[in-house]
């Protein structure tokens, strides 16, 4: 019998902390966007603290961190931070509680590097390879204008300078974290070399955005690697943790609610991909672009802010399918690739 999943533990308030268990705080870090906050958590090391993950970095989530820890975190120093991965919802604040702070950063070396890259790599205008992506995606005329001469967002905007040097962390290592030892397990396809923790008591699991509740992880194709297939290695990563999953777990993510019953979640990340991936081979029977998927991927209206993730997540689909030569692909005069199934 399936063992359902169970939302456990009423989220903390913007400034406020809820004892997980002993030692063991959840906050949230408020950020733009329609997901409104990441989760953090503050793992009691006696005389200071270990924090996972950060916020991104804007005056707002600085103040809240202060609120913190002059508050629920007693005025005790943030000691280490640990990075599940390194967008900047998670990395965002990591180099100002180094700086400030005096804290150690722990990552794995995939994140730390692409977090520095994406911080030293500011544009003021789209570059040649972004507008080809786009292109190439079928992205609407009208989007099309308007990005093509507007400031594209800028990792950069929102995360702090990260200071040279770090402790890396790698799949198979074990850590001490709030006085527990945890395995380090890496899964890729939202973020390459994603950490997530498990618990050697069994009773715990730190799952960042690789292990989330009600909402799929974005998992997108980028103009920096325009023909990878973060898909495969989403899924790969998803069977591969299946044989440590237990439904007693609780499962700390990195958005939304808390909860229980990871073997059931694990089945439902996959289901819900090989169905949307079998929608989509269906629907290619006619050549298409990957924004002409929207509808048969999402089953709804795609516009403003989502379009970008609902673009790139399209890609991804896409380039799985290729990839386990599915479906062709060629290119159109104004540069989009059509997609058509090959069976």
């Amino acid at each position: 019998m399936k063992t359902p999943l169970r939302t456990l533990v009423e989220p903390p308030k913007t400034g406020e902390a809820v004892e997980v268990s002993t030692g063991l705080l959840w906050a949230r870090i408020p950020m733009p966007g329609p997901l409104e906050h990441v989760n953090v958590y503050l793992f009691d090391e006696g005389d200071s603290w270990t924090v996972i993950d950060t916020g991104i970095d804007t005056s707002r989530t600085r103040a809240v961190w202060h609120d913190l820890m002059q508050g629920p975190m007693g005025g005790k120093p943030v000691s280490r931070v640990i990075a599940t991965h390194h967008h900047l919802d998670h990395i965002g604040l990591a180099g100002w509680f180094m700086a400030a702070h005096g804290a150690t950063l722990v990552t794995t070396r995939t994140a730390y590097l692409m977090a520095r890259m994406l911080k030293l790599d500011i544009q003021d205008t789209p570059t040649p390879e972004m507008l080809r992506f786009w292109r190439s995606s079928g992205m609407d005329a009208e989007v099309y204008a308007e990005r093509e001469t507007a400031r594209p967002f800028n990792t950069a905007d929102a995360v702090a300078d990260i200071p040279l040097g770090y402790t890396r962390i790698r799949e198979g290592d074990e850590i001490e974290i709030g006085g527990r030892r945890w395995d380090v397990r890496c899964g890729n396809g939202h973020a390459p070399e994603h950490a997530t923790f498990w618990s050697h008591d069994g009773k715990t699991v730190i799952g960042g955005d690789q292990l989330l509740a009600s909402i799929s992880p974005n998992i997108g194709v980028h103009p920096t690697e325009p023909e990878a297939d973060p898909l495969g290695e989403w899924l790969e990563s998803c069977e591969r943790f299946k044989p440590f999953a237990t439904d007693d777990q609780l499962v700390l993510t990195g958005h939304k609610r808390i909860f229980t019953g990871l073997p059931t979640r694990l089945r439902q990340l996959t289901e819900n991909h090989h169905t949307a991936l079998a929608r989509l081979l269906d629907f290619l029977t006619t050549p298409r672009t990957a924004c002409d998927c929207f509808s048969v991927l999402f089953k709804r209206e795609i516009k403003g802010d989502t379009y970008g993730l609902a673009m790139v997540e399209a890609m991804a689909h896409c380039n799985h399918l290729f990839a386990q030569g599915l479906v062709s692909r060629t290119m159109r005069e104004d540069g989009a690739y059509l997609w058509q199934s090959t069976g």
